[in-house]
């Protein structure tokens, strides 16, 4: 039996002794990481996300009462009983708000969603900027898609998640975690455009050109429920009215001086230079990716670090530390990913050798302990399969 099948075999276990029965069934969502178009996703653009290894795993049955009930192996307390018929945005800030807001989503769009009992378990890292919530929430909606029989296509589910979070939880995020964790293929990554959720599987076989992605989980926690993210969001919005285009997707790279130029505000120039920068850098990616160039992605990867750190500014010391020791160390290049302050950074490297992945992490680890800060976790990440019943 596989790690991943015995792990599913204790979700189902488990829930039989929550709740005294077998489940109808399990599911699985995958996290993601996003190898570039970082706070594209809610301007309209690009964006080049990709599914991890780690995923929300959730055993779950239809109840003809109404009524939620909801288990997680790796939070504190024990089940939280909700009634379906009840929900409402601001309901609880807890990790079931995301299963509970699925719920809630799905009703308000008119699907006859009723009670169900869940029980999740996670191997996805949380505060880590890699989509923990959104592997709960797509989880939950692929679940619920298919025990009430509701029909909906991975685009729709990824939309009624990112529904969830933004009005019932409350964080204003992009689509783009969801749709990473509903729709990636293994071997793959995810060219989404954000405008009309199309998009393309791109191949992504690191091996074959001798590479390997890491992840350096930072372990400094975010909360981008904290303002901070919204405050860019606004930002951006901001950019958009004064240029007088729906969004920041509108404006091509070609002209992004003369856009600059008609802004007023410092701010939200800078955020604004920073969304058509990494539409252009994500662009760039896929003609590399498409033309077998792989190892030129690196530069691009640092490229959008720089941005994120000083046009968007939502770094922090130990996401600048874990890039400039990956680049120091032979890294093709590495950038903070996700909504940051704090978080993880993905870092392209070469598959061995001195400039290898394995000198790369180690040369992190030392930066790390050099400058008196945690031990980070760091683990490879190669394209993963989307969301699925097991």
């Amino acid at each position: 039996m596989t790690a991943g099948a015995a792990a599913a075999r204790r979700v189902a276990e488990d829930f039989a002794g929550l709740y005294g029965a077998v489940p109808d069934g399990l599911w699985a969502a995958p996290g993601r990481v996003n190898l570039i178009g970082e706070y594209t996703d809610f301007n309209d653009g690009f964006v080049l996300p990709l599914a991890l290894p780690h995923t929300a795993v959730a055993a779950v049955s239809r109840r003809d009462d109404g009524l939620l009930r909801l288990h997680s192996a790796d939070q504190p307390g024990g089940v939280v009983v909700l009634d379906a018929a009840e929900l409402a945005p601001g309901q609880g800030t807890g990790w079931a708000a995301y299963p509970a807001g699925v719920v809630w989503a799905l009703r308000e769009a008119g699907y006859p969603v009723g009670g169900v009992d869940v029980h999740l378990a996670s191997t996805v890292p949380t505060g880590a900027g890699l989509s923990s919530s959104a592997a709960l929430e797509v989880v939950t909606a692929l679940a619920l898609d298919e025990l009430y029989g509701l029909g909906l296509g991975r685009p729709q589910l990824a939309r009624i998640a990112q529904r969830a979070e933004n009005a019932f939880v409350g964080v204003p995020c992009g689509v783009m975690d969801q749709m990473a964790s509903a729709c990636a293929v293994e071997g793959h990554a995810l060219f989404l455009d954000t405008r009309d959720l199309s998009y393309r599987q791109v191949p992504f076989d690191l091996g074959a050109f001798g590479l390997r992605l890491l992840v350096v989980d930072t372990r400094v926690k975010h909360a981008l429920g904290d303002g901070a993210y919204a405050e860019r969001r606004a930002g951006c919005e901001a950019g958009a009215r004064a240029l007088g285009v729906r969004s920041l997707r509108e404006i091509p790279y070609a002209q992004l001086s003369s856009a600059l130029a008609r802004l007023d505000d410092d701010t939200v120039r800078r955020y604004v230079r920073h969304v058509v920068c990494d539409n252009e850098r994500v662009r760039r990616t896929i003609g590399l990716l498409d033309a077998g160039e792989v190892r030129d992605v690196g530069p691009l990867l640092s490229e959008g670090h720089a941005s994120l750190r000083d046009d968007l500014r939502v770094s922090c010391p130990e996401l600048d530390l874990a890039v400039e020791a990956a680049n120091a160390a032979g890294a093709l290049g590495a950038r903070m990913t996700g909504g940051g302050f704090g978080g993880s950074v993905v870092v392209l490297a070469e598959e061995s050798g001195p400039r290898g992945a394995d000198v790369v992490a180690a040369a992190v680890c030392k930066a790390f302990a050099r400058a008196g800060v945690g031990a980070p976790g760091i683990f490879e990440a190669p394209p993963s399969a989307g969301a699925r019943r097991l």
